[in-house]
């Protein structure tokens, strides 16, 4: 820390230099449990480096993918808990690169506060770089922006973007599917990070309890349900990448199902998906309850337990259940590709 770098007028105006020195001080622990290739530079610097290994590449393609985390944030403040949101914006991310069937190399995040305080700024960082541990990521840089006025003293904003890397013959092509393929869920962890205006609305989070036990959510808090965060899929899928062809991914998203797993089917086909087998977590059936909405908006909206659908010859099935599960995701058949000019049919 430069204790000579400080500014008493920039400090009147609601910028504490010093307490950004003191942030990336206290984060530096966090980005060191990331580094896979070897440390090429200090957190802090300018730019951050990444020593690019093309072994085994023929024709390599670089994948890039940005999020943030939404409104989930304002959880985050009202129960003052900030470990767990960077994995939300790392997954958000990376769970995209993945989609092309890229490898995610590197991870840099973006901070805005209305004031920084350096363990908060930590905690932050500390959960982003669980979301980059869990992904394979390294967190290569960052920049946290002290913006008094703009922001609320106690609230922030977080969003990143990760790289990733695929062999150009090995991206997922969508027009290699064909009538009679099968597709298969990976179930998500909750509501994911997406859909939180209306979450927040009907739960009214700002007047609700969100720390007792509800007895609906399987004796969980209503707080620690919506904070759960958002599932990293990487490991897996690059698992089932190496072991069978995969014709489609879609991460569902914001949107839901509507909107997220048409992208993945070519024209002239679609998925019929009976809505019945779609294994629904508690807290979805909460919110259509409480929120008195309709099972198409609901599907319209949320993940409704889905975090990303997958598409594979019905021969394979069985394989890639047994890879998957050996992986840790208790996958299941979620829907049929047919031909039709509806890219999705909810039965």
């Amino acid at each position: 820390m430069n204790e000579k770098s400080r500014s008493d007028s920039y400090a009147a105006a609601g910028v504490d230099i010093t307490a950004g020195y003191r942030a990336v001080e206290l984060m530096k622990k966090h980005v060191a449990r990331t580094m896979i290739s070897g440390k090429t530079s200090d957190i802090g610097g300018f730019g951050g480096l990444f020593p690019l290994d093309l072994t085994g590449y023929k024709n390599p393609v670089l994948v890039s993918g940005t999020d943030g985390v939404g409104t989930k944030l304002k959880l985050a403040f009202l129960m003052d808990k900030h470990d767990t949101v960077g994995i939300d914006c790392v997954a958000m991310c990376v769970n995209d690169v993945i989609c092309c069937g890229a490898k995610p190399l590197f991870f840099l995040d973006y901070i805005a506060c209305g004031k920084n305080y350096p363990e908060k700024i930590a905690d932050i960082v500390g959960g982003v770089a669980e979301g980059c541990v869990q992904s394979g990521s390294e967190l290569i840089g960052g920049e946290t922006a002290e913006m008094p006025g703009f922001y609320p003293e106690n609230e922030y904003d977080l969003a990143g973007f990760s790289v990733g890397i695929v062999d150009r013959d090995k991206v997922i092509d969508k027009n290699s599917m064909k009538e009679g393929d099968v597709m298969i869920a990976l179930p998500s962890s909750g509501v994911h990070s997406n859909g939180f205006s209306l979450v927040r609305k009907v739960f009214d989070v700002e007047n609700a309890d969100l720390f007792s036990p509800v007895e609906k959510l399987g004796g969980r808090s209503l707080g620690e349900t919506l904070l759960t965060p958002t599932k990293i899929y990487v490991k897996p899928m690059l698992a089932l990448f190496d072991r069978i062809k995969v014709k489609g991914v879609s991460h569902i998203t914001g949107g839901g199902f509507y909107e997220n797993i048409p992208r993945s089917i070519p024209d002239g086909l679609g998925v019929k998906i009976k809505g019945a087998d779609v294994r629904v977590l508690p807290v979805f059936d909460l919110l259509r309850e409480k929120g008195n909405i309709s099972e198409r908006d609901m599907f319209n909206t949320f993940n409704m337990g889905v975090g990303m659908s997958v598409v594979i010859a019905d021969k394979d099935v069985d394989a890639a259940l047994s890879i998957l599960k050996d992986n840790g995701e208790n996958a299941y058949v979620i829907g049929e590709i047919v031909k039709s000019e509806e890219k999705i049919e909810i039965l």
